[in-house]
């Protein structure tokens, strides 16, 4: 019945997912973690992942900690009640001059009963290049504003996602400089997917360990907008990803970020530049035969049928995974990131406390 009622608003649900693969230097970029990913870090395997039966009550998950990211300016996606032991308050940035710009109020959260954490993100390989430099008057700036920040936060979250490879020991460097200054905050890094070692890792896993308090594993994009059309984080794909986090980064600090989000593919995309001789392929295909002017401008309309493929997370896909994980051992999981989500997901989560 769930599916039959998706279907009906398949338009909407189509129009929502192809905007939220839409890429700006605004916040709203960042949404769907859209990331620059490299396909030698992703192993695709066969391996089989038993599933519940469709018709069954979906089990109720427990985790020691549930993390979720929460939009500056889209709180109301926070309601009390929910599960939630972490909230990764999204996003401060960074300037072109390498200055923390945008640091959300905490206090807008103070309603809900779990810790906030300032996430910091910063989606240039220049601009990382910039504030990482070793002793670099911007670097020991931004050190000081993210220690300043920090003051009202639970806990600081470092999401640098483009880190140029000739930068990793200053990236190590980094953390290791900002860990000695937060004190008692928790401190904690978002950290792309990985299945194996690779050499020359800027996101190392065992090198970053030691330098902070938890690791968010980011579980998601191993399809993205311009690769192949495939989930989002295929249950045989998370299975590898938790299985290498939980032997290198350990229990204990290890967060598996799980997508709240979908994506829409399709097999033609229109929007890009055209010589000449390929406008006229296009009049000659589909038969244009009205070109207007526009102030001297020629210009002409067309439709053309276009087949999308959707991948997307319900309570279903959504509950596999969770116990997928906590099978593994996992304890802690995190969500990208609230109002991207199925309702039905809080009715199958359960937060452990002592």
């Amino acid at each position: 019945m769930k599916y039959t009622t998706f279907s009906a608003c398949l338009p909407a649900v189509l129009a929502g997912l192809i905007f939220l693969s839409c890429q700006s230097a605004q916040p709203e970029a960042v949404e769907d973690r859209e990331t620059v990913p490299v396909e030698e870090f992703i192993e695709e395997t066969a391996f089989p992942v038993i599933l519940p039966e469709p018709d069954e009550a979906l089990p109720v998950s427990s985790f020691g900690e549930i993390w979720a990211y929460v939009m500056a300016g889209r709180e109301s996606a926070l309601a009390p009640g929910m599960p939630l032991s972490d909230i990764g308050y999204f996003g401060a940035e960074i300037d072109s001059y390498g200055k923390l710009t945008d640091v959300p109020n905490p206090h807008r959260l103070r309603f809900f009963p779990a810790r906030v954490h300032l996430v910091v993100s910063c989606g240039s390989r220049a601009l990382s290049h910039f504030v990482l430099a070793y002793g670099s008057p911007e670097r020991r700036a931004l050190v000081a504003d993210l220690i300043e920040a920090a003051r009202t936060f639970d806990g600081v979250q470092i999401d640098f996602e483009l880190i140029p490879q000739r930068d990793g020991g200053a990236f190590l460097s980094f953390l290791a400089e900002l860990r000695a200054g937060l004190g008692d905050k928790i401190f904690t890094a978002a950290l792309p997917a990985r299945t194996r070692k690779i050499s020359h890792d800027v996101f190392d896993y065992e090198n970053i360990k030691p330098l902070v308090d938890r690791i968010l594993v980011m579980a998601y994009d191993e399809h993205w907008s311009t690769s192949k059309p495939g989930p989002i984080a295929s249950l045989s794909w998370c299975r590898n990803v938790a299985d290498y986090a939980l032997r290198v980064i350990g229990r204990d600090k290890l967060i598996m970020g799980i997508p709240f989000y979908g994506r829409a593919w399709g097999h033609i995309n229109p929007s890009r530049a055209y010589l000449y001789s390929g406008i006229e392929a296009i009049i000659n295909e589909n038969r244009i035969d009205e070109i207007r002017r526009e102030n001297g401008i020629p210009t002409f309309d067309y439709e053309a049928p276009v087949a999308v493929k959707v991948y997307y997370e319900d309570d279903y896909s959504l509950s596999a995974r969770m116990e997928l994980y906590k099978s593994l051992g996992v304890a802690s999981i995190g969500f990208w990131r609230l109002g991207q989500e199925t309702p039905a997901v809080w009715n199958i989560l359960h937060l452990e406390t002592e």
